[in-house]
């Protein structure tokens, strides 16, 4: 078939100005007392309608200092602290997570994890991926995880 042919095939382009107008999205910004990530611009999560989308959580206490150096179940532990946090405060929570991305230095940490996941998650539990990464955003951080929560 001629690209012609495809072309005449296709389904026909979208017009921007027949377009039906969308309400505007409201974005709600989730914070803590003290926010952690404040001083950086970025929020700690933001909910729309239904659901709360975090931030990566990195293994940080209250005013962003690294928790656990070179200790994976412990900054896994503030991560999944902080996670609940935002979570929380979204009017969400670890057993309302339905999408979690958990970012790791080191693959060979996943039995740890899953230990930790058996903690704090119930059936049924979010649709996950585990992703080994070059390095995060600081290099003393081992872990990172966002999620996404339903919200009450």
């Amino acid at each position: 078939m001629s690209a012609d042919a495809r072309a005449d095939r296709a389904a026909p382009a979208a017009s921007v100005a027949s377009a039906t107008p969308v309400a505007p999205v409201t974005r709600v910004r989730v914070t803590a007392e003290p926010d952690w990530y404040e001083s950086a611009g970025i929020s700690l999560g933001i909910r729309v309608g239904g659901l709360v989308f975090t931030s990566g959580q990195a293994p940080v206490d209250e005013r962003g200092a690294t928790v656990g150096a070179g200790d994976f179940e412990a900054q896994a532990r503030r991560a999944l602290a902080n996670l609940s946090t935002v979570l929380g405060n979204a009017g969400s929570g670890l057993d309302r997570l339905v999408k979690l991305t958990v970012f790791v230095t080191d693959v060979a940490h996943q039995d740890v994890f899953a230990r930790l996941r058996a903690e704090h998650y119930v059936a049924p539990f979010p649709a996950e991926s585990f992703v080994q990464v070059a390095a995060l955003a600081d290099p003393a951080w081992l872990i990172e995880i966002e999620g996404i929560g339903a919200v009450e």
